[in-house]
């Protein structure tokens, strides 16, 4: 199970996606993430695909490392694909019973939800691979200032968004743990009725939030004895700096942008390129 889940993890290495400031590979992410609803026909979705495997390439890691991380989420994704397949109508109906429609719009909006969900995991497992988890806290913490003069802490903001991160595969590896003990009891994970395999559930649950409760208390401890005080008084070890690279990450994005617009007042009549 832990060798599945790549999200929060970081690997280092000398790619120009790793080289970008974190403000700008959070921006990105965001800016991306908006922009994806743009999309709405196949020309777009196909522009927003290429641009992620281009982002891929430029990261430097294998994509089946991406596939990995986009794994321990397909069930959710194929939930929610479905739920549109099946209560989405237009276009050609194929199936009417009740309230659940099967047609060509529902299974072309089907296949765009699908695009759209596994983009937004690819790339936001692209900025956890290639961003430290102290430099994702900074960078946190400096996107959220303006909030500063709302009496927000930012500063344990930042830093319990990281640690949430940082500690999703720590809990992944402690869950497989569990569940590998109870496996060497006897105990059979997905067997038996809906009841029954709660039941068996409970017991993995039960140690897994002790256990988190002993981490949590632990790395607090360990901050007290290192002086953390929050923001007040904090200096920084590395200062992010904006380079020329991030200047031309920016510039791409203005360039999908537009070129996303222009794919989307030249899209077809047919019903393979409408949108929904």
């Amino acid at each position: 199970m832990i060798d599945k889940l790549i999200f929060g993890r970081f690997v280092p290495g000398q790619s120009l996606i790793h080289a970008l400031d974190a403000r700008t590979k959070l921006v990105a992410g965001f800016y991306f993430i908006g922009i994806l609803f743009l999309a709405n026909n196949i020309a777009t979705y196909a522009l927003m695909i290429l641009f992620t495997l281009m982002v891929i390439m430029m990261t430097g890691i294998k994509i089946k490392v991406f596939i990995k991380g986009v794994k321990p989420l397909i069930w959710l994704i194929l939930f929610t694909v479905m739920m549109q397949m099946l209560f989405t109508s237009g276009g050609v109906i194929y199936l009417d019973f009740g309230p659940i429609t099967i047609s060509s719009f529902g299974i072309i909006n089907g296949i765009y939800v699908f695009i759209r969900f596994t983009l937004i995991i690819i790339l936001s497992t692209a900025i956890t691979l290639t961003t430290t988890p102290m430099d994702l806290t900074d960078a946190i913490a400096y996107l959220l200032q303006p909030f500063k003069y709302l009496k927000m802490p930012v500063q344990d903001i930042a830093l319990m968004l990281s640690v949430a991160l940082r500690f999703i595969p720590t809990l992944m590896e402690e869950t497989d743990k569990i569940m590998k003990a109870q496996r060497a009891r006897g105990v059979e994970f997905g067997e038996g009725n809906l009841f029954e395999q709660m039941k068996v559930v409970v017991p993995i649950f039960i140690p897994l939030f002790v256990s988190s409760f002993n981490r949590a208390e632990e790395l607090a401890d360990a901050m007290e004895a290192r002086g953390y005080r929050g923001d007040e008084g904090r200096t920084r070890f590395k200062i992010l700096h904006f380079h020329w690279i991030d200047v031309v990450a920016l510039l791409v994005l203005i360039l999908l942008t537009a070129l996303l617009v222009i794919l989307r007042a030249l899209k077809s009549k047919n019903l393979l390129f409408e949108g929904f």
